[in-house]
């Protein structure tokens, strides 16, 4: 199989002009097949608040009612997208943008309510890696937004590690995925407090140990448990590490 790599990148990183041309540069450089998912939370928080519409949050997890749904469909499927898409056009990286509604590439189901109405939040029922191939046989690089659809004409907001988790494993049946999720730290570390301290490398047998050994607790838990459920359905690995490592050279990495 070929090689595809699916980077997720938070919405701190584009909004950030500095970061943002960093990220640019990497991921147009980057080698082969590939895939690139972004969040955006920041942006529709300020671009709410602009409009006068309070952000609700719950658990770290957006509320999306009618207006927010409007806001979020706008900065994330328009505003960070697009900006997004033409960055990587002006390096020469023949990009597309999409929401899972486009080709019906991401379908869902809107929450059920438990403790919390989430309002407009989508959960993924399947992904159509089939469709994305076609786009990356071609030679076009899909950049997902954290929108999906539930094929009645609504669109839901979604968590974009979950989109990028989704098209991994979609995409699984066709390439050698690896999977890299970037966030502010270098990696999973040994000790919180310094940044020297990465796990280089992660296998189920030492991820059970040093949970036992409190070296891994808190929210990097399911991060690891996320990253063995996308192994588990045929993500050849995962990568945690910062934006400025897509090669995978530092960072940690997860495997089976």
């Amino acid at each position: 199989m070929e090689k595809l790599s699916v980077i997720k990148v938070g919405g701190a990183i584009l909004e950030n002009k500095d970061s943002l041309c960093r990220l640019l540069d990497d991921f147009a450089a980057l080698p082969g097949n590939k895939v690139l998912v972004h969040g955006g939370g920041r942006a529709a928080t300020r671009i709410a608040s602009g409009l006068g519409i309070e952000s609700q949050m719950v658990n770290g997890r957006r509320v999306t009612d009618e207006k927010m749904l409007d806001i979020v469909t706008m900065v994330y499927g328009g505003l960070v997208n697009k900006q997004t898409v033409a960055g990587l056009q002006a390096r020469g990286v023949n990009a597309l943008g999409l929401t899972g509604a486009d080709m019906n590439v991401i379908q869902g189901y809107k929450r059920p309510v438990k403790d919390v109405d989430y309002g407009w939040v989508g959960d993924v029922d399947c992904a159509d890696g089939s469709m994305l191939k076609t786009l990356i046989a071609k030679g076009i690089v899909p950049v997902m937004a954290p929108l999906i659809h539930d094929g009645m004409g609504h669109m839901l907001n979604t968590n974009a590690d979950t989109i990028a988790s989704q098209v991994a494993c979609a995409l699984s049946a066709y390439y050698d995925v690896t999977l890299t999720y970037c966030f502010e730290k270098p990696g999973v570390l040994r000790d919180a407090d310094d940044d020297n301290s990465v796990i280089r490398h992660i296998t189920r047998e030492n991820f059970q140990r040093l949970v036992q050994e409190e070296v891994i607790s808190g929210g990097m838990i399911p991060k690891l448990e996320n990253a063995y459920d996308a192994i588990n359905k045929g993500v050849t690995c995962v990568m945690i590490t910062r934006a400025d490592n897509l090669d995978g050279s530092r960072g940690t990495l997860i495997s089976g």
